[in-house]
């Protein structure tokens, strides 16, 4: 499936893809996912302790965008994986990562995912593409339900009902861990986080309207654009998600090294 894809080449400057194609480190992607993985437990386990009644609200509220925040990071780290970038050199380990990480963030099944995800890359933008519209209802919001109910089918919404209601009763009470933490630092991330993958990942960067104004559908194979966002705040927003363009011109690449295709890109005129 990683070969399924190809870049258009003739795009590329000669000296970009020398740079790019040295830039990922064999160890940085297993060093990387990890660190997010070791961050989301240990914030997972924290808030679940705290005890709500002496935190102000402010601080529940940041909470739970961090949380938020890291819980997209387990998709982002699933993802990496699924373009072979976590652990390059041992894909069955590049796998089980991925496996991990998709299952912790909604018990999701890796394999599924995976293919739906380069049926994405192959077509995208256009109807086929399983993160797209359908074809006649552009709004965000229906276009988020369909995205939705695409990954999740009948039998993955049983899966997820059943196999978070036994997680957050186990928790409940194997652990005595407050009703209240378990939504407000599992279960609200988790719907939140699927808001901003679908927000900053695939409505802002595919919707027709922006490529149309900038003119764009014959040139741009890829039928994305990006944002302008700097550094930080495309961090923030989605782990460098917004840098879309770049993502799909250079699919080998993690979302740490998004931002230097992006200063480096010769098609700049797509972001």
């Amino acid at each position: 499936m990683y070969k399924s894809y190809r870049q258009p080449q003739q795009t590329i400057s000669k000296n970009l893809a020398a740079s790019l194609n040295t830039a990922v480190e064999p160890y940085t992607g297993i060093l990387v996912a990890s660190t997010l993985l070791g961050l989301w437990v240990y914030s997972l386990i924290v808030s679940l302790s705290l005890n709500l009644g002496h935190v102000p609200a402010v601080w529940i509220g940041i909470a739970v965008l961090g949380r938020t925040f890291l819980h997209t990071g387990l998709f982002i780290i699933a993802h990496d994986a699924m373009h072979g970038t976590v652990l390059p050199q041992h894909r069955q380990i590049n796998q089980w990562v991925g496996t991990i990480a998709i299952s912790l963030y909604a018990l999701l099944p890796y394999k599924k995912y995976f293919v739906k995800h380069w049926e994405h890359h192959s077509q995208p933008g256009q109807i086929g593409d399983p993160d797209y519209h359908d074809g006649i209802h552009s709004g965000i919001f229906a276009w988020y339900f369909k995205f939705m109910n695409g990954y999740l089918d009948a039998r993955q919404k049983w899966v997820l009902l059943i196999g978070m209601t036994i997680i957050f009763h186990g928790l409940r009470l194997g652990f005595q861990v407050p009703s209240l933490n378990l939504m407000l630092f599992w279960v609200l991330p988790i719907v939140l986080s699927s808001m901003q993958l679908f927000a900053f990942g695939t409505y802002l960067p595919h919707r027709e309207q922006a490529i149309a104004q900038k003119k764009l559908e014959r040139n741009n194979p890829h039928r994305a654009i990006s944002s302008h966002y700097p550094i930080f705040w495309s961090f923030l927003t989605c782990y460098h998600f917004g840098y879309h363009w770049e993502h799909h011109e250079y699919p080998h690449l993690p979302w740490y090294k998004l931002p230097s295709a992006r200063r480096g890109s010769s098609r700049s005129k797509f972001v």
